[in-house]
């Protein structure tokens, strides 16, 4: 197993139980390739703290503007809790370096290793909720992830992006978007969706969310950096 001592050094953060933080950066792919592995793979973490992440996230934003209402406060956490963004941060915090994942998904970068990270830094948010509560969680998004949201709010990322992305690709390839539900996972109670977006025939990017809608807004913003459309 890796010594995560360097990535704990870095983030400050030092683990008591440090099964928990190797089981953060566990891929499933690593565990089907190396089935002898005491520990299971992040995916149960990642679901808890992707409930925790929102919820410091909506708090966050609630309190820093009063005055946006509940939708734009919605496209706002839509933006700020994007894959594309998650994973900015995460490779930024070293993330990258410490993912176990099988031979296979160890050589692709694109876009696969982008929603890995993004979903490891979740697992991450989980274990150290374990591990040390919410307070310790809430120090750690706070500098790490919510200092983006200065950037998305003056590049008005959190606008309507799938408005913007039907004007934009009108005006300049003269076609309407297509949103097509590439995956779903979960019980009914806690979907997760995976849409994609399409200009004719070509899928320009994807998007993750809790409702189709929100992954709609994801994929919608990913096209426009994508296709270097906002302004």
């Amino acid at each position: 197993m890796i010594n995560f001592s360097n990535f704990e050094k870095k983030t400050g953060i030092i683990f008591k139980d440090k099964t928990l933080l190797q089981q953060a950066f566990i891929h499933r792919s690593y565990i089907n390739e190396n089935p002898g592995v005491p520990l299971a793979h992040n995916e149960r973490l990642e679901f808890l703290g992707d409930a925790v992440l929102e919820l410091i996230v909506t708090d966050f934003l609630y309190k820093k503007y009063p005055n946006y209402t509940e939708g734009e406060l919605t496209a706002l956490r839509s933006a700020l809790v994007n894959a594309v963004i998650i994973s900015e941060v995460a490779l930024q915090i070293g993330m990258n370096d410490y993912l176990l994942l099988s031979k296979g998904e160890a050589k692709d970068n694109g876009k696969a290793r982008q929603y890995i990270l993004a979903n490891t830094y979740e697992a991450y948010i989980g274990a150290l909720y374990l591990d040390q509560g919410i307070d310790a969680v809430h120090k750690f998004v706070n500098t790490t992830l919510l200092p983006k949201t200065e950037e998305i709010v003056n590049k008005k990322l959190w606008r309507d992006a799938k408005s913007l992305v039907q004007e934009k690709a009108q005006e300049f390839v003269n076609v309407t978007p297509a949103y097509k539900v590439l995956h779903e996972s979960g019980p009914d109670h806690d979907k997760h969706f995976t849409v994609g977006i399409y200009f004719g025939p070509i899928l320009i990017a994807e998007g993750k969310g809790k409702s189709k809608q929100e992954a709609e807004q994801s994929a919608a913003l990913n096209a426009l950096k994508i296709k270097n459309w906002l302004d």
